[in-house]
């Protein structure tokens, strides 16, 4: 529902209750600062036991000193998560944990991270020095181990602040809505910038390295020696265990309104796509690309520009990989190597070609693969 048909809805209310009613049952739109709290875009694949952005967009694993590397997934919901299913979630981040052998050690360490950028704190509508003036987060989450975990925010700009919560204790494989309302603090500072604004964390094990005596729901410097309490090491060294979540939703205001579904997938990738940006031409696929000759004798090198569908958050690293160059129907010899270079809009290619025909104008690439990453 975009914008305009909200506020015409509004206007069509008699009361404070009906408009009140409205806000509660999701007719806002663009509430949600969280980029694909619904899980639905994995641009770089469905598993990965690599930490950082390895599966879902946003959302990036943080693990360290594991005897087994965990595995962080995409899942596909069904009928049988009962308590998202019926709420219209049909993904979820999934953390395996793997065979922690050694049991749980001081610098151990796996967690779920999602970054926003400092400008858009800043400019969501939070009067976030005062205390009185509050933003929510709320998420669904699931633990194949009864235990209550601890989840906590962090600031960049100025002098760091952190506040730590807890999820409460979870059932054993049981969908639970968690909601966390937070205040304001005079210490906080957000840049109209680019930059890291907020970390949020979820923390399934922190060792002792990182944890210790701090009061909970609540702005104080951030302590990266004590990051959240002390906690149970039930999860961590239960071989397999698995964490999820879906549905995560930060909003103005002192209360979690209904997550919001009416971004469409491709409103999503759009925004997802601000920060990583991917070109897959796996499985023998044609990228049909026109270059132009940029030397003039001997071996000659090709630059072929791709335009970025959005632009990105900073220029972009890139990476490109392919299986080979060809005009139709004249294979080229040898390619001897590639570069690329990225800016906020485009990612330039340069192929550097032996025994080229000198006179095209127009190629293409067999299997192209280019990502370009701009995450924080």
């Amino acid at each position: 529902m975009t914008k305009a048909r909200d506020l015409a809805d509004l206007g069509n209310k008699t009361s404070l209750d009906e408009i009140n009613d409205a806000y509660d049952a999701g007719a806002l739109s663009n509430r949600n600062m969280i980029i694909n709290g619904a899980m639905q875009v994995a641009q770089r694949g469905t598993s990965s036991t690599t930490d950082g952005y390895n599966t879902v967009d946003r959302f990036k694993m943080s693990n360290a000193g594991n005897d087994e590397a965990p595995t962080a997934s995409q899942q596909v919901l069904t009928s049988s998560d009962t308590g998202v299913w019926e709420k219209g979630f049909r993904y979820s981040y999934r953390l395996t944990n793997g065979n922690q052998t050694s049991g749980a050690q001081a610098n151990d360490r796996i967690a779920l991270q999602h970054i926003i950028e400092a400008q858009d704190i800043a400019s969501m509508g939070w009067d976030y020095t005062s205390s009185s003036s509050y933003i929510t987060l709320s998420f669904w989450c699931k633990s194949s181990v009864a235990q209550n975990f601890y989840a906590r925010l962090q600031t960049s700009d100025g002098t760091s602040q952190g506040f730590a919560f807890e999820t409460g204790a979870l059932s054993a494989n049981t969908w639970t809505k968690v909601t966390q309302i937070i205040s304001g603090d005079s210490n906080l500072q957000f840049d109209n910038n680019t930059d890291t604004g907020l970390v949020i964390e979820w923390v399934m094990y922190r060792g002792t390295d990182k944890t210790g005596t701090m009061t909970l729901n609540s702005w104080g410097a951030f302590d990266g020696a004590v990051r959240v309490p002390d906690m149970a090491s039930t999860w961590y060294t239960t071989n397999d265990a698995t964490f999820e979540i879906t549905g995560v939703q930060l909003e103005v205001g002192d209360t979690a309104t209904p997550f919001e579904h009416g971004k469409s997938y491709g409103e999503e990738l759009a925004k997802c796509q601000r920060y990583f940006y991917k070109v897959d031409g796996a499985g023998g696929q044609t990228y049909n690309a026109h270059i132009r000759q940029t030397s003039g004798s001997g071996t000659q090198a090709y630059a072929q520009e791709i335009n970025l569908p959005v632009t990105m958050r900073a220029s972009p690293s890139v990476t490109v990989s392919y299986q080979d160059l060809h005009k139709p129907g004249v294979r080229y010899d040898t390619i001897n190597s590639v570069s690329a270079t990225g800016s906020q809009q485009s990612v330039g290619l340069i192929y550097d070609v032996a025994n080229a025909d000198v006179n095209s104008i127009s190629t293409q690439v067999r299997s192209l693969n280019v990502t370009a990453d701009a995450e924080l």
